[in-house]
């Protein structure tokens, strides 16, 4: 019945592919159902905690953009990308690394995205070596981000399994890790592909005027009103105080947390009040929150973990005796084997809070030592594998020149190569980071 059961999910999975977004969460709902109903399973328990801080780093996140500070943030980058253009393979990615750490979305990225391409093209750079690895990037700073949903569910998985793992713990590992991964595939990116004036193809489709013109976007002068620009810096400090302040939280909970206070909790409500004071300082509408961009695409994660991580719950904690059973001899001798088991659930679940929602606890089960499970958690990442990520195809988009592309077999993309060395890097590098500090 277990491989039935594994069936129907990953049927799930395919049909989720082939729709986008919130499909999954709705569908891994359908599946819930039809566990309970036909197969007379009683269903699991579905993550609240983990969705409880999403919601509430989303509702800050999204207050911040609200108020401007998010297209702020990418103004600063703006001004050190126009300021070092020859550096533009390594300064893009950890640019979009470094939004995804502070705002906890790798969906920062987009505004990002076009400067980098004018960048690259007017420097004379294939804008694919930026281009690709910033989107790479954008997704390796999220198990490095304090306020990601990531870190949510590590802090509510260890609180369920009575473990005494902190913030500060897995940024120690995570942080060095996927920095490390980072420059190593912005290094292999250096070389990668022709040269512009090298490159037949594109020399080639520089003879037609109409590419030539849509190569190079018009200037757009369009200026922010003194109060837009102070609306958004009180904004921005704010979020970032407040960011602050979970670390410092996180740092010495036990000093600074009431008795029987977790750090999954504190987070909620501190999140909620960096939203709230956001508002109070800067009298911005809620309209604005709720319709702004980070906004519609956290609801989206929310309910994508909500529906296929409730039925994978539902489908490992019937079978789990079965399972630790099935893999708890090569995983007792192997444990790092279990990064590759993250890495290709990773590949269809596009969202890496739902694979350490669905994948932690089963770790834990399997009995693998927490320090391991930290090591690897940079392997929660591989949905660069299929090139239909949103922020992969607005990447392809941008870049006016064709260089960043779907290859002829799909799979022969401009994101696998650095998205493959990048993880892997972070993985090996965070596996022995963790093993050495504890």
């Amino acid at each position: 019945m277990f491989y039935i059961h594994m069936l129907l999910l990953l049927t799930v999975i395919f049909i989720g592919i082939r729709h986008g977004g919130i499909a999954f969460g709705l569908l891994g709902g359908l599946g819930v159902s039809v566990l309970a109903f036909v197969f007379g399973i009683a269903p699991g328990t579905p993550p609240v905690s983990v969705m409880l801080i999403i919601l509430a780093v989303v509702a800050a996140s999204a207050t911040l953009e609200a108020t401007g500070g998010l297209n702020l943030l990418v103004k600063f980058a703006e001004k050190l990308l126009r300021k070092h253009p020859e550096h533009i393979v390594f300064l893009g990615p950890l640019c979009t690394y470094t939004l995804t750490v502070l705002v906890g979305t790798g969906h920062s990225v987009y505004p990002l995205l076009p400067v980098i391409y004018d960048v690259s093209y007017k420097k004379g750079i294939r804008p694919e070596r930026p281009l690709a690895m910033a989107t790479v990037a954008s997704q390796m700073g999220i198990t490095a981000s304090p306020i990601a949903a990531a870190a949510a569910v590590v802090l509510a998985t260890a609180v369920d399994n009575n473990l005494d793992i902190n913030l500060l713990d897995v940024l120690m590992v995570t942080i060095p890790a996927t920095l490390t991964g980072l420059l190593v595939a912005c290094t292999w990116s250096l070389k990668r592909g022709k040269d512009l004036d090298k490159d037949e193809e594109f020399q080639a489709r520089l003879t037609d005027a109409d590419f030539r013109e849509a190569l190079i976007d018009p200037q757009d002068d369009n200026a922010e009103t003194p109060q837009a620009q102070s609306t958004a810096k009180k904004g921005l400090i704010v979020f970032l105080l407040g960011i602050l302040a979970v670390i410092i939280v996180a740092m010495f909970n036990k000093q600074l947390l009431p008795a029987g206070v977790s750090m999954s909790v504190a987070i909620q409500f501190m999140m909620l009040s960096v939203g709230g004071v956001i508002l109070l300082a800067t009298n911005i509408s809620p309209k604005k929150i709720v319709t702004s961009n980070v906004f519609t695409a956290g609801m989206t994660a929310v309910i994508i973990i909500f529906g296929i991580a409730w039925m994978s719950d539902t489908i490992i904690e019937h079978h789990k005796t079965y399972l630790v059973s099935a893999v708890s001899d090569i995983v007792s001798v192997y444990p790092w084997t279990f990064a590759i088991a993250m890495f290709v659930s990773s590949i269809f679940l596009k969202s890496q809070a739902a694979v350490l929602t669905i994948m932690l606890p089963l770790g834990y089960s399997l009995g693998i030592p927490a320090p391991v499970l930290i090591g690897v958690l940079p392997a929660c990442y591989a949905y660069f594998f299929f090139p239909f990520y949103p922020s992969d195809l607005a990447a392809i988009s941008f870049d006016r020149t064709g260089t960043t592309h779907i290859g002829k077999y799909v799979l022969n993309h401009s994101f696998i190569i650095p998205g493959f060395i990048g993880v892997v890097t972070a993985t090996f590098v965070g596996y022995f980071i963790s093993m050495a500090i504890n």
